[in-house]
């Protein structure tokens, strides 16, 4: 239906309005509402003036009003009596018709109630086949690149992979430029893992955007979902596997569809079972999928799910074994079934020792069925895996937040990522410039240097900035040290949130060395690096920025050369120096709400940067020293990029643009 303007509605309405008696009417637009007050006026009994209506007018639902509405006429829901002309020993009848205006917007690209952009998922085969990119399309691809990592995800380690199930999936999470929403789920521990998995139940499930530029900031893949069940997944295998030409329709749209939204491959789930002739077909589409990925999407990686074997018949395995092992030579790997026993990781042993980082062995975090751990003790069965040298596929973790109270979510999630992290092997990614403010994604309010700009809860993955590691740790002695780090929304410099390190500095050690990140990047010869902190209740410590370098092979710093594993503790220019002037003015800086920014230049030739520290000290030597640290922001720039004057903004442009009447502002 064509949107027609607020005069031709009017007009429409007005003809639909029994003209037997005076009455009077009011347009009233309101974002994509169009109110209709009628009031009838008894010109007898009221001498002439308009009453006031009644309270209590009602909406009418989406349905008749719609379908009348596209047939040109809209007609008026009544009270108790249904005329009109009827009533005239009423002094007034009141109506509130919603009338809804045709949009413009996709349906399936923007909200129905907010028109704001939304990441959807694809609900059939026809939806798939039929799916080619759009205009509408350009808010769902990601804006973040993958970021170059160390080890690389090819490189044959046991790997960790979380695959993300949680009520319905497409919540919060699909508003691409964000939500006003409380204690909402959201990951931050990327540093464990190296594939995030997008899961729902839609045949196509496309990871929400904010996911995928969140994860590639870290150096992680992200996987969207195919899963074919029930009765209709069977219709579905049957048609799409019938011969070569339907398969390699669907592989074709699935590599499409993820080169075009800026995602890195597929975990295929057929949990039906197939005919002869599909199952017979599966391999090849398999490998067709998986050739056609690696040819358009650098690094993508196709997984397949333990479900059915090679006679078509839906029988979970819980390992990799001669009934599934034809799909699972046919793509990069398979994601095995939640129940099993050390006896089937034994037995994949012996069978498949060269294989075993490509085996990512499935680990329910709600426990369901026989499993080894899950819940809180989840860490049992990443014992056993990396005991037995596979990887890890930890499954539905969202438990942390759908089965607990929500307001505790970030104790929740940071004890159950907690207990793992000793089977989490970490990645290091390669990212210079480097910028960080710890921003989580979401908060109570929004920062901007320091200060609250707006106070409300807000939710956007989009803008999730790098994440440190994450540790609670105390000394193995009786000596008393312990240090522990965590987000923490009530304060923050820029975004949602900060980095809180608290900890004891026991009597016995003049200080505690926190490593926050490890990176694998290339240092320039002259390095720019800001700090900006802020020390509470802690009047006898002081607080530095470390950073550990690595010969590249031969690391000189200061013209000194020198050996693997040097730490670099800079001194911090003065303020009236040039670079920390320029500096200042690119950026507004300025030490505010009890923020402190330093700043240093780091002169060096050949050096990788691995690590960042923050190292804190104590002032009075043989007393133990408490303190609390919030990190604020980290730069790490090329002194080069900080001194080039910045490229100007050209033809900048807009579109997808809907105006929208406000109340009062009537026609015209």
């Amino acid at each position: 239906m064509e949107t027609s303007s607020p005069g031709s509605q009017s007009e429409a309405i007005r003809k639909c309005i029994p003209i037997s008696s005076p009455v009077c009417f009011e347009i009233i637009c309101s974002s994509e509402l169009l109110l209709l007050v009628v009031c009838k006026v008894s010109t007898m009994e009221n001498g002439g003036k308009i009453s006031q209506p009644k309270s209590g007018a009602r909406e009418r639902k989406r349905g008749a009003t719609e379908r009348a509405a596209d047939a040109g006429v809209l007609k008026l829901q009544r009270n108790e009596r249904t005329s009109m002309e009827s009533s005239l020993e009423m002094q007034v009848v009141s109506e509130v018709v919603q009338y809804e205006i045709s949009s413009p917007l996709s349906a399936r690209h923007y909200d129905r109630d907010t028109t704001e952009p939304v990441s959807f998922s694809l609900k059939s085969l026809n939806e798939l086949l039929s799916w080619e990119p759009s205009a509408s399309d350009l808010f769902n691809v990601a804006t973040v690149p993958l970021a170059s990592r160390l080890p690389p995800l090819a490189s044959g380690q046991p790997k960790t992979l979380v695959c993300h199930d949680m009520m319905g999936g497409y919540l919060e999470d699909r508003f691409i430029q964000g939500a006003e929403a409380e204690t909402v789920y959201a990951f931050y521990h990327w540093e464990y893992i190296d594939i995030f998995v997008y899961f729902s139940h839609y045949p196509v499930t496309i990871p929400p955007v904010s996911w995928t530029n969140a994860a590639h900031k870290h150096g992680v893949s992200v996987l969207g979902t195919f899963i074919t069940e029930w009765d209709d997944g069977s219709k579905i295998c049957e048609t799409f596997l019938a011969g070569e030409e339907p398969y390699r329709s669907v592989a074709d749209k699935l590599v499409q569809i993820a080169h075009h939204y800026g995602f890195d491959g597929w975990l295929i789930n057929i949990e039906n079972p197939l005919s002869e002739t599909a199952v017979k077909n599966t391999p090849a589409f398999l490998r067709y999928l998986t050739d056609q990925m690696h040819q358009r999407v650098e690094g993508s990686v196709v997984l397949w799910y333990d479900s059915v074997l090679q006679n078509g018949e839906l029988k979970w395995q819980n390992e990799l074994n001669d009934q599934n092992r034809v799909f699972f030579q046919s793509c990069d790997g398979i994601f095995t079934n939640y129940n099993w026993s050390e006896s089937n990781l034994e037995a994949m042993v012996s069978r498949d020792a060269k294989q075993m980082a490509n085996i990512y062995v499935g680990v329910d975090v709600f426990a369901r069925g026989e499993v080894v751990g899950g819940k809180f003790e989840t860490n049992q069965a990443l014992r056993l895996i990396r005991k037995h040298g596979f990887s890890a596929a930890i499954f539905a973790p969202g438990w942390v937040y759908e089965c607990h109270e929500k307001k505790e979510f970030r104790q929740n999630q940071d004890k159950f990522w907690g207990l793992l992290s000793k089977f989490l092997p970490t990645h290091s990614v390669s990212l210079l410039p480097f910028v960080t403010s710890f921003c989580q994604g979401f908060g109570k309010s929004f920062f901007c240097k320091g200060k609250v700009e707006e106070v409300k809860s807000w939710f956007n993955l989009s803008a999730q900035e790098v994440q440190p590691l994450f540790i609670d740790h105390s000394s193995d002695d009786e000596e008393g040290g312990w240090v522990r780090t965590r987000g923490c929304p009530e304060d923050a410099w820029n975004g949602g949130s900060s980095l809180l390190i608290e900890g004891m500095i026991p009597s016995t050690h003049s200080n505690i060395a926190v490593r926050l990140f490890s990176l694998h990047s290339t240092i320039p010869t002259k390095t720019f690096v800001s700090f900006t902190y802020k020390l509470e209740e802690s009047p006898n410590v002081k607080v530095a920025l470390e950073l550990k370098t690595i010969d590249a092979p031969v690391c000189l710093y200061q013209g000194i050369e020198d050996v693997p594993g040097t730490s670099v503790q800079p001194q911090p220019l003065q303020e009236g120096e040039s670079l920390v002037s320029q500096f200042r003015h690119r950026c507004g800086l300025r030490d505010s709400e009890g923020w402190v920014t330093r700043c240093f230049l780091v002169e060096s030739k050949g050096c990788l940067l691995r690590d960042i520290f923050i190292n804190v000290s104590r002032e009075i030597s043989g007393e133990e020293a408490y303190f609390v640290c919030r990190v604020g922001e980290i730069k790490i720039l090329d002194v080069e990029n900080l001194t080039a004057i910045p490229a100007p903004v050209r033809n900048p442009s807009l579109s997808e643009v809907v105006w929208r009447r406000g109340v009062g502002s009537g026609e015209g």
